[in-house]
């Protein structure tokens, strides 16, 4: 009797590749007869939902509407929102909130809030009435730890982490089209690479802000599905709308710690060293613009005054108050050096969400069949040119939800694959040179910096990708002859997105949202604005 061939290392019915609140909401939908593996570079706890401050965007107010909402989100989206995804994500915003209450995320409450279902509301950039629901200044942390707790205590779920996600694998299938029935990824642990086979593969693996020097985000954000994805043959869209998030900390420890929007929700006003206001000089809603405004403006006046940053005060509230609305932010200023109950803190822009990613549809579907992509690392349409605060968990839980349900309808149809081919390192040895991969990181991460950021310009896109092309080749030739290791993998990620982000810019002959050219600083009006799909089979 012959045995039944192993088919891979690791086989689940799905498996997740991302611990944050996408891919953990995802797990949850479901069932106990369903293997479920959810995959984390780092420790579970450790991507970017953790260092999310301020809230969930959602209509709980009794004074707000599902319109109004809409409104300031397309608002926001500069003309790029696509309005079917906007409208689907906006009327579960309360499902939302109410399944993540049902789990025990403990929001904060006010007494006498009874038209807010009991939810102490705050008001962020672009949005026209209080409607962040949030857990004080540490709503990520909350959400986070809620999510894992309940995953960890599910029997059909096994949490593996410090696995790193290398490539996805796919199948031909009987009709013609491609499946993904698995992946390799780098079991950091044993310094080995192992295979994975499932019926369905979720990317929840968050963005890629770490392609720039400054950011708000955790090291690991380093585009990993957006690259396997685009190496798979995925569309991916709108890559040039990188936010800059307009008020970090500025202190060369803080690792750019974020400095909540809400702050300025509450009354924080934006100040130059000598205590003068400037953001009414560029918006009418000054500190309550949405943020590309916001940042373009900080952004000019540390260029025009040559400062290394501007300061951001709410020392006219009172000390209750500050401490009350933002303990986190007010303990981390501290241990700086900085009490924003008595002074202004300083804060400069770092690169903080992307707005493009892989092309899913509302059921968080890509065009690999049996492969989808929830949270940060997929475009819906939702965001357009501009994401509006709070926006981008909202649309975590409920994409990530309606994924997870379509899969548990589904996944009883679906055979596991035939036998995965093993990882080839015959023809590989252990580098002796690491020092290529730690330069070729800085160098792609400062040219992105000072060449694709918050103003951009033809010549400097042009210098950009003259340097990511002679990157990417040295890069590849490095990865076809050392093993894996996290950081080449990260590395050959960022060179990816790095060249998708500055084609993408290159497209774009206009002015929109986040994306700021001086060459053209308007909107193109010459045509309905339309988002920037980047398809494999074009890439040469």
């Amino acid at each position: 009797m012959n045995p039944t061939p192993k088919i891979a290392d690791y086989v689940y019915d799905v498996v997740i590749i991302g611990s944050g609140a996408a891919g953990l909401t995802a797990a949850l939908q479901l069932g106990p007869e369903t293997s479920v593996a959810v995959l984390s570079k780092g420790g579970i706890e450790g991507g970017s939902t953790e260092w999310a401050q301020g809230g969930i965007a959602a209509v709980i107010a009794e004074d707000d509407s599902v319109a109004s909402h809409i409104e300031d989100t397309i608002n926001a989206g500069a003309g790029l929102c696509d309005p079917d995804a906007v409208r689907f994500i906006v009327e579960n915003g309360a499902d939302a909130i109410r399944q993540l209450d049902a789990l025990g995320v403990e929001f904060t409450r006010e007494a006498g809030a009874e038209g807010n279902s009991g939810y102490h509301l705050t008001r962020e950039g672009g949005h026209s009435y209080r409607r962040i629901v949030h857990a004080a200044d540490a709503t990520g942390q909350e959400v986070e730890h809620t999510l894992s707790g309940q995953v960890r205590a599910r029997q059909n779920i096994e949490i593996l982490e410090h696995f790193t996600a290398i490539d996805l694998i796919s199948e031909p299938a009987p009709d013609g089209t491609k499946r993904c029935t698995g992946f390799y990824a780098l079991d950091q642990r044993q310094s080995r690479v192992v295979t994975f086979a499932a019926r369905n593969v979720v990317l929840a693996t968050g963005g890629a802000s770490k392609v720039y020097l400054y950011t708000s985000n955790p090291d690991g954000n380093s585009g990993d599905g957006m690259a396997m994805a685009w190496r798979a043959g995925c569309r991916l869209a709108n890559m040039e709308f990188t936010q800059f998030h307009p008020t970090c900390l500025f202190h060369p420890q803080a690792k750019s710690f974020l400095i909540t929007e809400a702050v300025r929700g509450e009354g924080g006003r934006l100040v130059l060293p000598d205590g003068t206001p400037f953001a009414e000089d560029f918006d009418a809603r000054a500190e309550l613009a949405p943020r590309d405004i916001v940042a373009r403006a900080i952004d000019h006046e540390m260029k025009r005054l040559g400062i290394d940053s501007v300061y951001l005060d709410i020392s006219h509230k009172s000390a209750d108050f500050i401490v009350g609305h933002f303990p986190m932010v007010y303990a981390r200023c501290l241990r700086f050096g900085f009490d924003m109950t008595k002074e202004p803190i300083p804060v400069v822009p770092a690169a903080h969400y992307s707005c493009g990613g892989v092309m899913t549809d509302l059921d968080g579907k890509t065009d690999l069949v049996g492969l989808y992509a929830v949270g940060e690392v997929a475009y819906t349409g939702l965001h357009g040119a501009n994401r509006m605060a709070s926006n981008s968990l909202l649309e975590c839980i409920v994409l990530a939800t309606a994924a997870g349900m379509d899969i548990a309808a589904s996944i009883n149809r679906i055979d596991l694959p035939a036998p995965l081919k093993d990882w080839d390192e015959s023809w590989v040895r252990d580098s002796d040179e690491e020092i290529v991969v730690s330069h070729n990181w800085d160098e792609i991460r400062r040219f992105m910096w000072d060449y694709v950021g918050i103003v951009r310009t033809s010549k400097r896109l042009q210098r950009a990708q003259n340097r990511v092309q002679l990157l990417s080749s040295e890069i590849m030739d490095y990865y076809a002859n050392f093993r894996v290791t996290n950081n080449l993998l990260e590395l050959r990620n960022l060179a990816i997105v790095a060249d998708l982000i500055i084609r993408s810019a290159m497209q774009r002959k206009e002015s929109r949202g986040i994306h700021y050219t001086l060459d053209y600083p308007e909107p193109d009006t010459s045509r309905p604005p339309q988002p920037t799909i980047l398809a494999p089979e074009a890439r040469h």
